[in-house]
């Protein structure tokens, strides 16, 4: 049986957490509809994500993408910085 190469998932968020070791805490915020009403309501979810290098800071924008467990809550991992933040 061959395997195909499955495109991981990627989503984009703000970093609102770097305090741990190689770990960054992700916002993501996506818009759902609402069944009655038809009104879009703003869902958000905080993921972590693995951050080898320790590059992000609070309050970048960047791209994860999904991958295998890495602890108890860590399964994504950082693919790129998309904007970084301004510094204050």
């Amino acid at each position: 049986m061959s395997e195909q190469g499955s495109m991981a998932r990627t989503v984009v968020g703000e970093v609102v957490s770097n305090r741990m070791e190689k770990t960054i805490s992700v916002l993501v915020e996506r818009q759902v509809e609402h069944p009655l009403y038809k009104k879009y309501i703003r869902r958000s979810t905080k993921l972590l994500a693995h951050d080898e290098n320790n590059e992000c800071n609070q309050g970048d924008t960047v791209a994860i993408e999904e991958c295998r467990p890495l602890s108890k809550r860590k399964a994504w991992r950082l693919q790129k910085v998309l904007q970084r933040a301004p510094q204050v």
